[in-house]
C-alpha cells in the first residue's frame, strides 16, 4: 500500500511539472501603416490581434465620416469570439471635441500623446483598478474626439504603446481635414 501511495504521489508531481506552459508573448510591434483586412471598415485586424492576443475577434459597429459636416461619428466594439465574449476594445468617434478637458487630464497627470494629426491634442493612460493591462487614449482636434479603450491587453506587452500605435494608424483617417480648427464650410 505504501509503494502505491508513493508511486501515486510521484506521478502527480511529474504531471504537475510537465503541464503545458503558456506560449511566449508575441511582442511584434503593431504595423506602422494601416492595411487590410479591416474590422468596422477602418480598424486594422492585425493590430487588434497583436494588442489583445485574440485571433479573429468579433466586432460590431461602423463609422459615418460625413456626419456633422465631415466631423464624423461612430464606433467599433471588439469582443472575444467565443466563451463569455468579453469586450476587449472600444473605439469611439464623437463630434464633441474637448480640448480643455484633454488639457485638464494632462495637468492631472495623464501623459500627453505625441502629435498624431496636425492641430490635435490628446492623452493616454495605462492600467486600471482591476486589470493592469488596460490602456486608453483620447485625441481631440476641433469638434472631433477619438477614444480608444482597451479593456484587456496582453500581459507582457507594452499596452500603452499599443494604444498609441493604434491611434497613429486610425486617427489620420477618422479625424480628417473637416475637423481642423478654423476650417470654414464652403
Amino acid at each position: 500500500m505504501m509503494k502505491i501511495t508513493i508511486a501515486l504521489g510521484m506521478a502527480l508531481v511529474l504531471v504537475g511539472c510537465t503541464s503545458p506552459q503558456k506560449p511566449p508573448v508575441d511582442r511584434t510591434p503593431l504595423p506602422t501603416v494601416a492595411a487590410p483586412p479591416y474590422i468596422c471598415d477602418h480598424i486594422p485586424l492585425r493590430a487588434v490581434e497583436l494588442m489583445t492576443g485574440v485571433r479573429n475577434p468579433s466586432a460590431l459597429g461602423d463609422f459615418d465620416l460625413s456626419f456633422g459636416d465631415g466631423v464624423g461619428v461612430g464606433g467599433c466594439h471588439i469582443y472575444q469570439p467565443t466563451g463569455e465574449k468579453k469586450k476587449l476594445l472600444d473605439i469611439d468617434l464623437t463630434p464633441k471635441g474637448g480640448e480643455d478637458w484633454v488639457k485638464d487630464q494632462i495637468a492631472a497627470g495623464d501623459k500627453p500623446l505625441p502629435e498624431i494629426v496636425p492641430g490635435g491634442i490628446g492623452f493616454y493612460t495605462q492600467g486600471g483598478r482591476t486589470e493592469k493591462t488596460q490602456a486608453g487614449a483620447v485625441l481631440v482636434r476641433g469638434k472631433a474626439q477619438l477614444f480608444i479603450g482597451m479593456s484587456k491587453g496582453v500581459e507582457g506587452r507594452n499596452n500603452a504603446a499599443d494604444v498609441i500605435a493604434l491611434m497613429k494608424l486610425i486617427a489620420p483617417k477618422l479625424i480628417n481635414d473637416a475637423t481642423a480648427p478654423g476650417k470654414k464650410k464652403d
